[in-house]
């Protein structure tokens, strides 16, 4: 007799008993720009140093130093692109401490002062520099000058919550060092697909800062397990392929992202319901005072 066989994959399954579809790692991700324009800055300096010893001490020296002051504004432009992307995926952030991109602005035009000064001519030297200076600014913007979403926030709860998601994601930069051990680029997948359930939770604290206290086990206890779990993994895998290390670490992750999506909406829920009773008080108010909330949609119209 013909026996019917289901799985999560049938065609017939019921949609009750249906596998929860993995979350897709890029999901709210955009493509840095700290990419082929920044990497191009580190290039354009290398004449400078091979040309540097066929000429004179004196010549030689102006030359490595333009040299080492491009590199230096090469640098500090992709850190600046790197915080401001940072500062652009959070609704609520400080304005980064240091204007990199800024300071990359005026030492490309130091340096172009100096390659242009190595032959001697300062008009030159002076173009080059109001020119390097200028273009660079125009090309990758200035720093973000402002807090963001600062406006009636408790700045200390907003610093608690800066502190705590910094640490976060200082674990979770700690497991993608650790998974690339294992070279497996699945499990690095699965790892990343994580971590984007793990900074939904971030994102939700940012907003309300007041769950910091209820999500605190998660962003430390939490995170500074699955690090160091990920760590031993890596490193047994990356030896011995344990088909079952694998099957038992692939379960450790579901099990954390369950665990974080479900605190991700308790804390959402947990918000609403704040605010349905932040409404429910003031109507109260309102109806003490003999306003009824009729009149002010009536007000409105």
């Amino acid at each position: 007799m013909a026996q019917h066989f289901g799985g999560a994959h049938s065609p017939d399954k019921g949609a009750d008993n249906a596998a929860p579809s993995p979350k897709n790692p890029f999901n709210g991700k955009n493509r840095t720009r700290a990419g082929g324009r920044v990497n191009f800055l580190f290039l354009v300096p290398f004449p400078l140093l091979v040309t540097a010893f066929f000429r004179d001490p004196a010549a030689m020296a102006i030359s490595l130093c333009a040299f080492g002051l491009l590199i230096l504004a090469a640098w500090l432009t992709r850190e600046g692109i790197l915080a401001q992307e940072a500062y652009e995926a959070r609704k609520i952030a400080r304005r980064p401490a240091i204007p990199r991109k800024i300071f990359g602005s005026i030492l490309t035009g130091a340096g172009l002062f100096l390659a242009g000064y190595v032959g001697g001519n300062l008009l030159n030297s002076g173009i080059f520099a109001v020119l390097g200076t200028t273009l660079h600014a125009f090309a990758f913007g200035l720093d973000p000058l402002r807090d963001k979403g600062m406006e009636g926030i408790d700045t200390f709860q907003t610093d608690r919550v800066a502190r705590a998601v910094t640490e976060a994601e200082k674990h979770l930069a700690a497991m993608n060092d650790a998974i690339l051990r294992a070279r497996d680029r699945q499990l690095e997948t699965r790892v990343e697909a994580f971590q984007t359930t793990a900074r939904d939770m971030f994102r939700t604290i940012e907003d309300d800062p007041r769950d910091l206290t209820a999500a605190r086990k998660y962003l430390s206890v939490y995170l500074l397990g699955a690090r160091n779990a990920t760590a031993r993994f890596a490193d047994i895998y990356g030896r011995s392929r344990d088909a079952g290390a694998r099957t038992e670490y692939e379960a450790l992750l579901d099990d954390l992202e369950a665990n974080f999506s479900a605190q991700t909406q308790k804390l959402l829920n947990d918000d609403r319901s704040d605010l349905n009773i932040e409404i429910e008080v003031l109507r109260e108010r309102l109806a003490r005072e003999g306003v009824s909330m009729e009149y002010i949609n009536k007000g409105e119209e």
